[in-house]
């Protein structure tokens, strides 16, 4: 997260010969990354109205405001793109923005330390908090399920977890 902004996508090249690319998006419903008015790079510098044009294998396709080449588009691969953090929907109970999630502390019931959250990572079926351990190099990977992590609390900065039995160890 840079400020108040929240990164909701990711150029991934371009599409075709005019101008078209191929989004990744990190909206809970890929479409809606349209949705939010113009997305900006990390520094601000630029800004692009997005409008969809379809799908293809792990992306949708997209036309930006102002990007007329292929290689305009080619130029932009890997760009995150932003949104300010209050154009995003309120979530409910239980529901976080991976951002807020990244750098809260992570305890056991006990109130043991066992690190930081390092990354928020989704392979398809669940979240997966990644936690950075004090001391180490390596970090460990903690389901992020009701079971496993029972508290989150935002306003505090920190995560009670009750990881399964060697996790830690």
């Amino acid at each position: 997260m840079t400020g108040d902004l929240i990164c909701i996508g990711a150029i991934a090249g371009a599409f075709g010969v005019r101008g078209e690319v191929r989004l990744k998006s990190f909206t809970s419903t890929p479409e809606d990354i349209a949705t939010y008015g113009p997305l900006t790079t990390e520094d601000g510098a630029r800004s692009f109205r997005v409008t969809l044009t379809g799908q293809t294998s792990n992306a949708l396709t997209a036309r930006l405001s102002d990007i007329r080449t292929k290689e305009e588009a080619d130029a932009l691969r890997g760009t995150q793109l932003f949104v300010a953090r209050d154009r995003l929907p309120s979530l409910p109970d239980d529901e976080y923005y991976h951002a807020d999630l990244i750098g809260l502390e992570v305890s056991d019931t006990g109130g043991t330390l066992l690190g930081h959250v390092k990354a928020v990572l989704n392979h398809g079926a669940s979240d997966i908090l990644e936690v950075q351990t004090p001391g180490q190099s390596s970090t460990v990977l903690l389901p992020f399920t009701r079971a496993a992590v029972p508290t989150v609390d935002l306003r505090a900065g920190r995560i009670v977890a009750d990881p399964p039995a060697g996790l830690f160890d």
